[in-house]
């Protein structure tokens, strides 16, 4: 391998670990494009961003649900 050159070929397992880092930091350019290339030309890791998309969209909304549910006041429960 000649240096200064960055092989942009991801194992599964690697692309994983970048899908879920891409979730608390923006990921550098070399890893952007390594990523984006492993996605178009792998079957199950976009599956497993969608995943991850789903759940960060689920928190999401328990988040500000759980925001909303607390500035209600308690029902009262007369029995």
């Amino acid at each position: 391998m000649k240096p200064g050159i960055i092989p942009l070929r991801r194992t599964c397992r690697q692309a994983a670990a970048l899908l879920i880092a891409r979730e608390d930091r923006a990921l550098g350019l070399s890893d952007t494009l390594a990523l984006r290339l492993h996605l178009l030309a792998c079957k199950t890791c976009p599956q497993f961003e969608n995943q991850l998309l789903t759940m960060r969209l689920a928190m999401s909304r328990w988040r500000h649900y759980a925001a909303v549910d607390e500035t209600q006041p308690p029902l009262r429960s007369d029995k």
